[in-house]
């Protein structure tokens, strides 16, 4: 017996098709989908939540300068010249950033396997194409999903039946994070 459901799919397919519903499910919080691809994604999404939960204060803030352009007052870059050429101005700042300890680090990597890159396209016809924005998913995973389900011990996600699709009978299911 199988440790795992075969999906009528080949084990490329079966991978590419579990980490587009993972990823879909991080991104939206909800996936309509069979029962059987349901409980599969369940297993892998839930141990993906279970690091980041474990995971989710395993950094150290550091402070680091660096060279941010400057800006006048409608935003745009302050440029001088400079032995006859055109250079923008830079100033220091002191910024502080996240430092991922060893450990968070591997389980940042580790859901980074999983996880597909998204785009966050607006609903606006105009600009659509320019103003996508790439959506971190592990930093959604361990900022906003994992404080959430901190004083869970698992079961991050629930199955609601829907009923049977019209098509071919098969079982729909809501899988929602909880």
């Amino acid at each position: 017996m199988a440790g795992y459901r075969k999906l009528g799919r080949t084990s490329s397919q079966r991978k590419a098709l579990l980490r587009n519903q993972v990823t879909a499910l991080i991104n939206n919080g909800r996936i309509v989908t069979t029962e059987a691809k349901a409980k599969e994604v369940r297993k892998i999404a839930e141990g993906l939540i279970a690091l980041a939960v474990k995971e989710k204060d395993n950094f150290e803030e550091v402070t680091v300068k660096a060279k941010v352009a400057r800006k006048d007052k409608d935003g745009k870059r302050v440029k001088e010249v400079v032995d006859g050429k055109k250079v923008t101005v830079y100033d220091e700042v002191d910024k502080k950033i996240k430092k991922d300890l060893p450990s968070r680090l591997h389980a940042r990597r580790q859901m980074l396997k999983v996880l597909y890159p998204v785009k966050d396209v607006p609903a606006t016809p105009a600009g659509r194409k320019k103003n996508t924005k790439e959506v971190d998913l592990v930093a959604k995973l361990f900022d906003e999903i994992a404080p959430k389900y901190e004083s869970r011990k698992g079961g991050y996600t629930r199955i609601v039946k829907i009923g049977q699709r019209k098509g071919d009978a098969a079982m729909e299911v809501l899988l929602e994070l909880v």
